[in-house]
């Protein structure tokens, strides 16, 4: 029975195990003075169920898998008309990972049977094919129209190169992740490596089947896209981050998505021209702007930021607020203190701070006061203007803040924080 339940196991997507209820969102996305800008955000799915794996078929077209009839199928949506299209209707299976076969017509997805068998397939004016039955493939980008790269399930999960032309098949890698992407005016084709803790972003020259350290992944994320300048895309929770390997030493938050109604955004992907940017991400649920819904702030957080040790203290509320103390320690000496307070007023919460030097000095004149108005709160998230709380676990707590910049621009940086115990 246990190497039933392991075949199983090894032979089924990771996405059918427990899948969420995700949607597809679309942006429109610019670069200006090397600053990303997302704008008219909506929602293209707009479906329950699964709605993920958006991959873009053109510069205005977009492939994703969509739930309908209790089974996924693969759903076409043109950016411009906003018209939908089913491009596939198996009665026994689901559809994943649609994505357009270069200089084609046809389209390949991971089918899913309902027997359990799960092969590879190309799609075309409603007819299928079957392809590669000797290999379980869970993932797969098309490097060229005859060469294929895929994750293959197994123990460990393989990187396979198949030549369609010479008929071969060959691993150049084990223990991957899901993402795999063609490198932009490259030939080469990146993948995450997990086989140490600190995961990485590596290529793979389809040719040499050589492969070469790109990046370490934003902690514990393995999906990610490419820019056409050489930068790369990564999300993790609401917020999404940016890297250059060529120029950047660290990954850097472009964007967090504090008012839009999702996260734990799971896929990201643009288009040929860097226009678009779709993204998946589970929807969220609001809760009542109450102190009780955010008592998880309470308590000892130690952290470091700004090159130094921050320390952040609140209170359980009481008599209708919750009060902190924070302190930046650089090089053995104090930098600066704050006093926070998060407030019960007009049926919402304010959150308000003022600054002081390491000699109690203010920074802000005697009656003036930092304003941070609510704008949600969620099962794991404070989002205030400007600042968003968020529990990991019950121990583990980020801080966003968003810092303006002495050109005009705003950095959000992170605050790590553990809970400590007295």
């Amino acid at each position: 029975m246990k190497k039933l339940l392991h075949l199983l196991v090894i032979t089924i997507p990771l996405a059918v195990f427990c899948q969420p209820d995700t949607e597809v969102y679309l942006f429109d996305l610019s670069t200006e003075n090397n600053q990303i800008q997302l704008t008219n955000g909506q929602n293209i799915s707009n479906n329950e169920g699964y709605d993920n794996q958006p991959s873009f078929q053109n510069d205005h077209t977009i492939l994703f898998a969509s739930t309908r009839n209790k089974q996924t199928d693969i759903l076409q949506y043109n950016s411009i008309t906003g018209a939908k299209k089913w491009l596939s209707d198996t009665k026994q299976g689901s559809e994943y990972s649609p994505t357009q076969v270069p200089k084609s017509k046809y389209i390949s997805s991971i089918r899913l049977d309902t027997t359990g068998l799960q092969y590879l397939y190309y799609y075309r004016k409603g007819k299928s094919k079957a392809l590669l039955k000797n290999l379980k493939i869970g993932y797969h980008v098309w490097n060229a129209r005859n060469v294929l790269v895929s994750f293959v399930l197994g123990e460990p999960h393989r990187l396979v190169v198949s030549n369609f032309k010479n008929n071969t098949h060959y691993t150049a890698d084990t223990n991957i992740g899901r993402s795999l992407h063609n490198i932009p005016n490259t030939n080469l084709v990146s993948y995450i490596s997990k086989k140490n803790d600190a995961w990485e972003i590596r290529s793979l020259d389809v040719k040499t089947y050589e492969t070469k350290k790109i990046a370490n992944t934003v902690p514990k994320v393995e999906d990610m896209c490419w820019l056409a300048n050489g930068s790369i895309l990564m999300a993790k929770g609401k917020a999404l981050y940016r890297l250059n390997p060529s120029t950047d030493t660290e990954w850097k938050i472009i964007k967090l998505f504090d008012k839009e109604n999702f996260d734990k955004i799971t896929r990201v992907t643009v288009n040929a021209s860097n226009t678009k940017l779709a993204i998946a991400a589970i929807p969220e649920t609001e809760l009542e702007p109450t102190l009780e819904n955010i008592r998880w702030i309470s308590g000892n957080w130690k952290g470091e930021a700004f090159g130094g040790i921050t320390e952040e203290n609140w209170s359980e509320p009481s008599g209708g607020s919750m009060v902190a103390t924070f302190k930046l320690i650089v090089d053995g000496k104090v930098n600066f203190y704050e006093i926070e307070t998060i407030s019960e007023v007009n049926n919402s919460l304010l959150l308000r701070l003022k600054h002081f030097s390491n000699e109690l000095k203010g920074w802000e004149t005697k009656d003036e006061t930092v304003d941070f108005p609510l704008i949600k709160v969620t099962k794991n998230k404070a989002i205030f203007e400007g600042m968003t709380f968020e529990s990991v676990d019950k121990n583990t707590m980020i801080v966003y803040v968003a810092i303006g910049q002495k050109d005009g621009s705003t950095t959000v940086v992170p605050f790590h924080y553990t809970k400590t115990t007295n």
